[in-house]
């Protein structure tokens, strides 16, 4: 609820501190006390359009604090966790108009933008009045408020994941159609390249070990004489004594004299062992070059024809030679795609087929529950419309039905509440049929019959009461104080019918200081409230006789 609002030098406020309280809240005065500033002042706390003509002339800047209490599941709260800000015990809203036209907005001192703010105040506060245009006006909202009203949070909970579901299957369908069309016409160009690719068969590695093979073909001659000479310095020329043989030659020698040496000669026997391991080994390996060696040119051009014919394919498709594994095998993925598509797609077209089904079922159920809510909503206006001097008005739910390209997670219904406050006429949408009087009466009507179901916001009616008296505006009264049993309603009213139902009641007052009005608000207690009341009754001057009407009034509403 909202717990407290601050107001300083907002048009004819120099400063002001109210404390709200929980339940019927009244506020009454002369008229041009200034009652609509302080709805003015509160609205811009709650976001509204705020102008430079709000600021109290000298000032340098306007400011509005309003403080609420909330309970923990609030969707306010909700929303500041969207917003990775911090959730305290309590709420405070703080706006500033500057005389310059800079405004400021604010949450429990942290900075935040007018939208937010706007954001924020739409789930806390609920205005209606004479020309307020939001909430039960707003035929967008109504849909909602029906669905509220008729308890049908789990079916509207089923029709939204049933229409993500569809929404998912059928696009998943439709991107399997146009990648398969996408495909098909380029099925001529993948088989093609699929057949050239399949030919060439590449593997990794194959330009490195091709290039590699190619150079030592080229240069076949060289490396074959190398080898040659290789050998004959290994054979030691001419038949004679090899490399090996020297040193095993050199090797003996020592070791018939290693005894006498006493070890000295060990190390070199060891190292003429291990050169003369090594030498072996070289030999033999000078050898098996020799022996593969292939100077086969018919070898040569396969191997350039085969380098060549790579390089030309990874130029073609703009990838390396390395590459070219990889693309064979997605062009093959996508012909598999193509050449599979038929069953992959009928099973995406049965899954779309299946959620679009089960949309279908779960609007259809909804629809029928908000048309069943939307005729016991009729039925509660009828019952609370007559005792509001509106006994000639005819209150009616109306529904349609959206295209299909508008069909929401929601459902595809539209509803709107229509009204029609004379006999023979069509009922019309709400803000265009009831005059201004008549509206706040309807607004108020609405929220008794929404009440058992409605969003935990306060309630703000301007003058609901106007243009009745007597036995309607008790009956006024007596619904406000129906309302405010489980929230807060704070009613700007000049009834004292009205008023007497009020648990709080404050007086709005004007007075002249120094030559400047300045407005301020009075809490009043039992014998001032007596007085205020009678002053509602009896005008400018107050008679015992009002004072006694006061006193009936307030023990009638047992206040």
């Amino acid at each position: 609820m909202l717990s407290a609002l601050s107001i300083s030098n907002i048009i004819l406020i120099d400063h002001l501190d109210l404390d709200l309280r929980h339940g019927l809240c009244a506020l009454t005065g002369e008229t041009g006390a200034g009652k609509s500033i302080l709805l003015d002042a509160l609205g811009l706390a709650l976001g509204s359009r705020g102008g430079t003509d709000l600021v109290r002339k000298g000032a340098e800047r306007g400011t509005v604090a309003a403080t609420f209490d909330l309970p923990a599941g609030h969707p306010a709260w909700d929303i500041l966790r969207q917003q990775d800000m911090a959730v305290d015990d309590g709420l405070i809203l703080r706006r500033q108009i500057g005389a310059d036209g800079r405004g400021r907005a604010f949450v429990n001192d942290q900075a935040i933008s007018t939208s937010l703010l706007r954001q924020l105040g739409e789930t806390l506060v609920e205005v209606h009045g004479q020309h307020d245009e939001r909430g039960l006006l707003n035929p967008a909202g109504h849909r909602a408020l029906l669905d509220i009203y008729g308890g049908l949070g789990g079916r509207v909970k089923n029709c939204v994941e049933a229409h993500a579901v569809m929404r998912r299957t059928a696009q998943a369908f439709a991107d399997a159609q146009e990648a398969l069309r996408a495909a098909r016409t380029e099925e001529d160009y993948l088989r093609h390249v699929c057949a050239e690719l399949q030919a060439l068969d590449p593997k990794p590695g194959d330009e490195e070990t091709l290039d590699r093979t190619r150079t030592q073909l080229r240069q076949g001659e060289k490396i074959a004489e190398a080898l040659k000479d290789a050998q004959a310095a290994l054979d030691g020329g001419d038949g004679g004594n090899g490399v090996e043989q020297r040193l095993r030659i050199a090797q003996r020698a020592l070791q018939r004299v290693a005894e006498s040496a006493g070890g000295a000669l060990d190390a070199a026997i060891e190292g003429l062992e291990r050169a003369a391991v090594e030498a072996m080994e070289g030999i033999e390996t000078v050898a098996q070059g020799a022996r593969s060696l292939d100077l086969d040119p018919s070898r040569l051009e396969a191997v350039e024809e085969r380098l060549f014919a790579l390089r030309e394919a990874a130029r073609k498709h703009r990838v390396s030679v390395d590459g070219l594994p990889a693309l064979h095998d997605d062009f093959a993925r996508r012909l598999d795609n193509i050449d599979n598509s038929d069953q992959r797609l009928a099973a995406l077209e049965t899954a779309a087929g299946a959620a679009r089904k089960t949309y279908l079922d779960a609007a259809e159920h909804l629809s029928k529950a908000r048309v069943k809510a939307g005729a016991k909503l009729d039925r509660a206006m009828a019952v609370e419309l007559p005792p509001l001097a509106l006994d000639k008005a005819t209150f009616q739910t109306v529904f349609s039905r959206r295209d299909e390209d508008n069909w929401s997670a929601e459902g595809w219904d539209r509803v709107a509440f229509h009204i029609a406050t004379n006999p023979g006429s069509a009922p019309g949408p709400l803000q265009k049929v009831a005059s201004g009087g008549e509206l706040s009466r309807v607004m108020l009507a609405l929220k008794v019959a929404l009440s058992q179901n409605r969003e935990p916001a306060s309630l703000i009616f301007d003058e609901v009461d106007s243009g009745v008296g007597g036995a309607v505006a008790d009956k006024v009264g007596e619904r406000l104080a129906r309302l405010a049993q489980d929230t807060q309603v704070i009613v700007v009213t000049h009834s004292p019918q009205v008023a007497a139902r009020a648990g709080h009641h404050w007086l709005i007052v004007k007075r002249a200081n120094g030559g400047t009005n300045h407005t301020t608000v009075e809490a009043l207690d039992a014998e001032h409230r007596r007085e205020e009341i009678a002053r509602m009754l009896a005008g400018a001057k107050i008679t015992d006789e009002a004072r006694a009407a006061a006193d009936s009034l307030l023990q009638a509403a047992g206040t």
